[in-house]
């Protein structure tokens, strides 16, 4: 492959500062010390940045040669996880962990950008590099977008290190990757009273069980069968006593679907369900939909675009099939705007026992994936601007 060797020299220096992220992991929206880190290292490298979505980074490297102009995006923050691996470069923030592969991602994108700084004089274009905060909290991209992120941006790439993959594979697939995440809060107002005496009361506990039970007709009953939707009620609280019914059972939850009709035609689903479940026991229903994270399409021309780099990286063999996930990502945001697609690079290991899941306490990456998500990155950006200059 082309520019192998370059790649090569940056192994080092991304294992490195993955390890540095790694020891320092930050919230969504405090990721101030990374920022300050990412910002010195482009610094050293002559790279010029601005500050975006408060503790973001936007750089940029042009080339010499004229060009279209192409993104790509690294996400840096951490989560609320109390980290159980024992490892020297375990976190030293109690109670936050890089549990997500964050820490490798970051990483991977400044190693991309000491590689193209040193081939400036053969790229054709311009590439942004977004380093993104809040991914975790659902609100990262779109700031950054709305501070200008995405202007004149013709394509974007992104990359998540990814367990379910062995290290040495990847997954790169056009349309639906990942799934909307939608948050439902629903209240169910009814009349408290004893517990003796259910006759003088509208009981919610009732009222929120049967809706629990039914609300699944919509899964099976109301959507395609050929389109995913999942919907899970993950939080319910009702009562203070054992022999007082209560005015009111409060619940929370999610729905994940894989289309925009999907995502409309579920929301109105449930919020009928729950009105129609309320009246039926004489109460009341109170539903407020929080839309969140649209869902994660990839561009089948972009994602064939790296597909093909990724070929050259890892083997037509190695490049394997995944199903869609119900998981979110804010990278939805991105690829709403432009032509885009989300990559998955393999960071499993082949010893057992080794691979846990992300936002798992004991999640770690296999390093070996880095070399490769480092190789993507760059190989995608210098391609993309080959083919459109």
């Amino acid at each position: 492959m082309e520019y192998e060797e370059l790649l090569k020299e940056q192994l080092d220096y991304v294992v490195s500062m993955r390890r540095e992220f790694h020891m320092n992991p930050e919230l969504s929206w405090k990721e101030t010390r990374t920022s300050k880190r990412i910002k010195e290292e482009l610094d050293g490298m002559g790279i010029p940045w601005v500050a975006c979505a408060k503790t973001g980074v936007l750089a940029s490297i042009k080339g010499d040669k004229e060009g279209g102009l192409v993104a790509l995006r690294a996400d840096i923050d951490a989560l609320p996880i109390t980290e159980e691996n024992d490892v020297p470069y375990k976190s030293l923030n109690e109670g936050v962990m890089h549990a997500c592969g964050h820490d490798g991602h970051a990483a991977m994108l400044l190693g991309t950008a000491k590689a193209l700084k040193a081939v400036q004089k053969d790229i054709a274009g311009t590439v942004k590099l977004l380093f993104q905060p809040a991914e975790e909290k659902a609100g990262g991209a779109q700031l950054m977008i709305e501070d200008g992120a995405l202007d004149g941006v013709d394509a974007i790439l992104g990359i998540h290190l990814w367990n379910d993959i062995l290290a040495g594979k990847m997954n790169i697939q056009p349309g639906p990757r990942m799934a909307s995440g939608d948050a439902v809060y629903i209240d169910f107002v009814g009349k408290g009273g004893h517990g003796s005496l259910p006759n003088q009361t509208v009981d919610p506990i009732v009222v929120a069980s049967s809706f629990i039970m039914n609300s699944q007709t919509i899964l099976s009953r109301e959507k395609s069968p050929m389109d995913s939707v999942v919907f899970t009620i993950g939080d319910m609280k009702a009562g203070t006593r054992f022999n007082v019914i209560p005015d009111k059972a409060h619940m929370e939850g999610t729905y994940r679907c894989f289309s925009e009709e999907a995502r409309e035609k579920t929301g109105e689903a449930i919020k009928r369900q729950a009105e129609m479940t309320a009246k039926a026991y004489n109460a009341k229903a109170i539903v407020r939909i929080e839309e969140a994270m649209p869902a994660t399409i990839n561009d089948p021309s972009i994602a064939e675009l790296a597909r093909r780099v990724g070929e050259r990286i890892v083997g037509q063999e190695n490049l394997v099939f995944q199903e869609k996930t119900t998981g979110s990502e804010d990278m939805a945001y991105y690829l709403q705007k432009i032509p885009g697609a989300i990559a998955f690079v393999g960071s499993g290991c082949k010893e057992e026992g080794r691979t846990f899941p992300h936002h798992h306490p004991k999640f770690d990456i296999n390093e070996e994936g880095l070399a490769n998500g480092l190789a993507l990155y760059f190989g995608f950006a210098m391609e993309y601007l080959k083919q459109n200059s």
